[in-house]
């Protein structure tokens, strides 16, 4: 059989996908303060109370905007249904590949606020190779308060066929400045992490918490630490070292998956201007796992 009779996505099933393209949502959430002392726990931060006009941390966000499908409406996978506002890929895995923000720093998001975030598909795409089906579906995402917008994100969203057995795995890479980190923080990313993260975010995605699914059926070796807190972390060690530091633009990639079956760190690179910082995470073997890079105000 051709890769191309193989495949799970046809060329009418993409046509049919790709009219997703454009759809738009608009949602409201009030920020509040009670998310972000929750979040400052499961960092392991000491940070003084929120009260109205604290503004939100870089990503932070994430913890507002939830999705609130009805428990009739959750999926296999722990996610809601494929369908809706997202096109209803019919391949099984689903990943936080990575994403580019921009903050208006002279307008934050802070406690207190009625924000308005604004969400359309940009594109989706499909590619088939060695490793398999992805098909891409790129979002965008305008926050929006009183003052008008606050951030723009665009976020990228991937999904794969399941792991055929004997299939091949990207080769993995160490990180590119590998022994010249400034910053460095190991974290154990144990099932309390993952469980306290899920819950701030709502997601109940089975990949996070529930070991018999994950090596069972998704194939994997142990839970998965969630992309979003690995880049939340990130930040976080921007923070931990510059802490009156304001993020103007991050943009980070997920390269390989994290798992809770060892600790992993977290390390960053300040350029010599001060203007950037490279950020990334290495799994216990010292392999890449995610990039990023953030540019300062």
């Amino acid at each position: 059989m051709s890769e191309k009779q193989a495949l799970i996505i046809d060329e009418a099933q993409l046509a049919h996908l790709r009219t997703w393209t454009g759809k738009s949502e608009t949602k409201l959430d009030l920020i509040t303060a009670a998310p972000l002392r929750s979040m400052s726990a499961t960092l392991d931060r000491d940070d003084v109370a929120p009260v109205p006009g604290t503004p939100l941390a870089p990503l932070w966000h994430w913890l507002y905007f939830l999705p609130h499908a009805r428990q009739s409406e959750i999926g296999a996978d722990g996610h809601p249904a494929r369908g809706g506002f997202l096109p209803p890929a019919p391949l099984p895995r689903r990943m936080w590949a990575g994403g580019r923000l921009t903050w208006e720093t002279g307008n934050p998001i802070a406690v207190g606020q009625e924000v308005q975030r604004v969400s359309t598909i940009q594109s989706v795409s499909h590619k088939a190779g060695r490793s398999g089906e992805l098909l891409f579906v790129l979002v965008e995402h305008r926050f929006l308060n009183a003052q008008g917008l606050a951030l723009t994100e665009e976020h990228d969203i991937v999904y794969r066929a399941a792991s055929a057995p004997g299939a091949p795995e990207p080769a993995p890479q160490k990180p590119p400045l590998a022994g010249e980190a400034v910053w460095s923080r190991t974290i154990v990313p144990d099932d309390v992490l993952l469980f306290r993260y899920s819950a701030l975010t709502f997601n109940g995605h089975r990949i996070h918490y529930d070991r018999k699914y994950v090596t069972e059926v998704e194939g994997y070796p142990g839970l998965i630490v969630h992309g979003p807190l690995i880049a939340t972390l990130l930040l976080d060690l921007l923070r931990r070292n510059l802490p009156d530091a304001k993020v103007r633009r991050f943009s980070f990639k997920a390269v390989r998956p994290t798992f809770d079956l060892n600790p992993f760190s977290v390390s960053g690179k300040p350029s010599a201007d001060g203007k950037t910082v490279e950020l990334w995470a290495e799994d216990h073997d010292g392999w890449l796992t995610m990039q990023g890079t953030a540019e300062l105000a």
